[in-house]
């Protein structure tokens, strides 16, 4: 099918105004005639080349200009959009600029998919877009976030396959072909066209109309529902720096820094990017340096155990490109900038961790912050409980006893052998009298010990003014036949 564009319709409007801290993602590759990448033998067809088009497939192909050909093989469904003054036209005879003449083929878009963040471009404001001053992302965030405008380029055409984990893939607007979706209603019904149908396919649908970030300390993207289905499209390089980093909501290990900036009230995500890029990222000796920055949300845990929430803080990830020295050296300014002035700023504390060797201490008033109020919450927590057990409200389990053992005579001391030290030997030593028994004579010596001794035992046992005597209790003093 061949539907003629308006001029109206290639127009994008600049008064777009995103909400604070969305940003404009654009999509890529596009489907159109003039693309070079997207033919086979890598050039646009000229008069004496036959132009075959994936017979099977869909497609949906932009057409900016006039094009001689000398035969065109159409698809079964699809649809050519042609731009103003735009058409085909066959050369009667050899097209002389065109050489011999061959079969060129258009390349399958089937499998270009919604969710790979190497298809997506991220700029803060639509003229940084049309600039091309693009925002660097962690992965997760490359591909569009819930509070994104989404945008496809005005003069192009495309395919892109929307699947995901999820029925829907909110975002906050959608651009195609110069008109701005931000209704719900209205892209619905554009995506049940015969071009919506050509252009999205997939088991999820996109969704326009989610509202804007209202916290200008930022928002969570959305994505990490669909961090596998990410990072299943990418194939991560070797890294060969001494500590590789991993950021929160990306897929492969980098060289390079992780700022973790601790912010409290007053904090604009906008705003400090903003201040980054003047103080820092203008500088000579930090051209190549790729900075991401966003709002993540990590599990908190008590003394580094026990987890009992999330908390937000802001990640600032730095490559260099090289082996991280030079990232190393702009999240040392960062940090300094943000302990200097953190007060102004809404920052409460901030430290970094760098890719290479010569890593050192940072001091972080956020970390120092957390310590004091984790070892608060345990003083806390025991004094209430040892509150509660002194009132019976908590009941301490007890110990089990131990059984008591009865105490062993003591060895005889020196005083006692040398007691009778005055007698004398045969041989000239002292006499050898032997010890006196601890307990003969003395019934205070014996150990009183709860239990030990039954009360038959207590019984049998009598004294005397001529020692100590028991009873036997296996013997019966009636019986006297010993024969038994």
């Amino acid at each position: 099918m061949f539907r003629m564009l308006k001029a109206a319709d290639v127009l994008l409007l600049l008064c777009l105004v995103g909400a604070v801290n969305a940003l404009y993602k654009q999509w890529i590759p596009d489907t159109n005639y003039e693309n070079t990448t997207n033919w086979d033998k890598g050039a646009v067809p000229c008069g004496n080349d036959i132009v075959e088009f994936p017979a099977q497939r869909k497609v949906s192909v932009f057409v900016e200009t006039t094009h001689a050909v000398q035969e065109m093989r159409l698809p079964v469904d699809g649809e050519i959009i042609l731009n103003s003054g735009a058409g085909f036209y066959v050369v009667s005879g050899q097209d002389p600029g065109c050489g011999a003449g061959v079969t060129t083929h258009f390349k399958d878009s089937e499998s270009l998919q919604w969710f790979d963040p190497a298809l997506w471009q991220a700029a803060a404001t639509l003229d940084d877009l049309q600039r091309g001053s693009f925002l660097f992302s962690v992965h997760e965030e490359s591909v569009p976030c819930r509070y994104d405008d989404v945008v496809f380029k005005a003069r192009s055409s495309f395919r892109v396959d929307t699947t995901s984990g999820q029925s829907s893939t909110p975002v906050k607007s959608v651009s195609v072909l110069g008109k701005m979706f931000d209704s719900r209603s209205e892209f619905s019904q554009y995506l049940s066209s015969r071009s919506g149908r050509l252009q999205f396919h997939g088991s999820s649908a996109v969704t326009v109309g989610e509202p804007g970030c209202g916290d200008p300390s930022g928002c969570d993207c959305g994505n990490s529902e669909n961090h596998q289905r990410i990072c299943a499209t990418l194939t991560c390089p070797s890294v060969s720096c001494a500590k590789p980093l991993l950021p929160a909501g990306h897929c492969c290990d980098v060289c390079g820094a992780i700022v973790t900036i601790h912010n409290a009230a007053g904090f604009n995500l906008q705003t400090y990017r903003q201040r980054i890029h003047h103080l820092f990222l203008v500088l000579p000796q930090y051209k190549s340096i790729q900075l991401g920055m966003s709002k993540v949300f990590k599990s908190q845990r008590l003394m580094g155990i026990i987890p009992f929430g999330t908390s937000s803080e802001i990640q600032v990830v730095i490559l260099d490109g090289e082996k991280g020295t030079h990232a190393e050296a702009l999240a040392q300014d960062i940090v300094k900038d943000a302990l200097s002035h953190g007060s102004n700023l809404g920052i409460s504390g901030a430290e970094f961790q760098a890719s290479s060797d010569t890593t050192t201490p940072t001091t972080s008033v956020g970390l120092v912050v957390g310590v004091v109020f984790g070892v608060l919450i345990m003083i806390a927590l025991i004094v209430i409980l040892v509150v509660l057990a002194r009132r019976g409200v908590v009941q301490m389990p007890s110990l089990p006893s131990l059984p008591s053992l009865p105490s062993l005579p003591s060895l005889p001391s020196l005083s006692s052998l040398k007691r009778n030290g005055g007698d004398v030997g045969e041989l000239g030593g002292p006499l050898d009298h032997g010890y006196d028994n601890p307990m003969f004579d003395k019934p205070n010596m014996m150990p009183e010990i709860p239990g030990l001794y039954g009360t038959e035992a207590k019984n049998s046992i009598h004294l005397t003014q001529t020692g100590v005597h028991f009873i036997n209790p296996v013997y019966d003093e009636n019986e006297t036949d010993f024969s038994a």
